[in-house]
């Protein structure tokens, strides 16, 4: 029976000097240390990629506080779980409750918990993959302290496959579990099933054997989780900061990710409009460019227009004046939203218009090019008003020049 059990489930350390990982949380003097060690147990969510040790924490928290422990799935638990989970901690005096996937609770699932972890009875566990300040209520939020995990160093996860191999009876092979250790991407689970599946192959460890197992290697980003925007973040920021080979570097994790290629695309205008503007005019051509490229193509071939115009944007020089422009705009849109507009920029389509005074006085601009500009064009008490301010970046050295010159030509607009 024990043979049947996953290796993974198998090696689940029994006491906290076993475990393997997470130093900042279970080295000496860290917090989830002090806590057995104080025994200040409190409830708490630990949150982090696949592999990294949250479920056989949670055993061991609790197992050192001497609690039972009982574990239920947020996809399939309800309240009245829960309930079921409340009544076995009262026959116990307090439990511990290992709460799964905790950020798929609904609201009326998570106020279910609150009496129950402002009285003791029950000290919460939550496990998840997924940023849980997006998920949890405010209510829920106070009553819990937050710890992320990490993904494993390639030496920890070798440490545990050694331990692996031992348990198997299998003969060690350190390029074998030196190649299944950097495959694993920081997860111990896939790791060591891996390994498991490597001995049903073949009773001979090794490097082939150990490929076959790994089969096509799997991407460590979910497509629509936190993994997903840390790497298109990670792009953004790397075009921003002109930093080519990292651009390269994250695109390239994207696309072989499964990332959608329309949706990069799409980051990457965003990216020519905000962090370009107007010190390179071209990056925003070559940015749409690369879209319509890659929908006429598609995949492969299409990926190097994304490439090409992620490139260009790095080593464009940079400029966000648009940006911090536009929202200028938008909060004095916002500050003064019935401002009228002043009567000689309005249309005077009729002759009622016409009486009114719609448009009269108004300076064509190509026929009275100092008249066009001295006249006010903001509303009556925001004539003044700066939004736009051009930096010395690329082409944009030029239209600073050209505001330059027309304000000490014109002077301020006069209300």
């Amino acid at each position: 029976m024990e043979g049947r059990r996953p290796l993974a489930e198998r090696l689940r350390p029994r006491c906290l000097e076993d475990f393997v990982g997470q130093a900042h949380l279970v080295g000496e003097g860290r917090p989830l240390r002090r806590m057995l060690e104080e025994g200040t147990l409190s409830s708490m969510v630990l949150f982090g990629p696949p592999g990294t040790g949250k479920t056989t924490l949670a055993h061991l928290l609790a197992q050192g506080a001497g609690l039972p422990l009982f574990r239920l799935s947020a996809v399939e638990a309800g309240v009245a779980e829960v309930r079921k989970a409340v009544e076995k901690a009262r026959e116990t005096g307090q439990a511990v409750l290992l709460l799964d996937e905790v950020h798929r609770f609904s609201k009326a699932q998570q106020d279910a918990l609150l009496p129950h972890l402002e009285s003791g009875l029950l000290v919460l566990i939550g496990a998840t993959t997924e940023n849980p300040s997006f998920a949890l209520g405010p209510a829920l939020r106070s009553r819990l302290r937050f710890f992320p995990l990490y993904p494993l160093s390639a030496e920890e996860v070798y440490t545990l496959l050694r331990r692996g191999v031992n348990l198997l009876g299998l003969e060690e092979d350190e390029a074998a579990l030196r190649l299944l250790a950097e495959a694993a991407q920081g997860d111990a689970r896939r790791a060591l099933n891996a390994l498991e599946l490597a001995r049903s192959l073949s009773p001979r460890l090794g490097v082939e054997v150990v490929r076959s197992a790994l089969g096509a290697t799997l991407s460590g980003m979910d497509r629509w989780g936190d993994g997903f925007y840390d790497l298109v973040s990670a792009l953004h920021k790397s075009i921003r900061g002109s930093h080519v080979d990292a651009t390269l570097y994250y695109l390239a994790r994207l696309v072989k990710g499964g990332a959608d290629p329309l949706y990069l695309a799409r980051r990457l205008i965003r990216i020519a409009a905000e962090d370009v503007g107007l010190a390179d005019p071209q990056a925003l051509r070559l940015a749409v460019a690369a879209k319509e490229a890659y929908e006429a193509l598609g995949s492969p071939e299409g990926e190097l227009a994304l490439v090409e115009a992620a490139v260009y944007l790095a080593l464009a020089p940079k400029s966000n004046s648009l940006y911090r422009a536009w929202q200028k705009a938008e909060e004095a849109a916002l500050a003064h939203p019935e401002a009228p507009v002043p009567l000689h920029l309005k249309n005077a389509p009729t002759a009622l218009m016409k009486a009114m005074g719609h448009g009269q006085g108004y300076a064509y601009y190509h026929e009275d090019k100092e008249g066009s500009f001295r006249q006010p064009y903001l509303p009556e008490g925001l004539q003044g008003l700066r939004l736009f301010e051009a930096t010395g970046e690329g082409w944009e050295e030029r239209v600073r020049a050209r505001l330059e010159a027309l304000w000490a030509r014109f002077g301020p607009q006069e209300g």
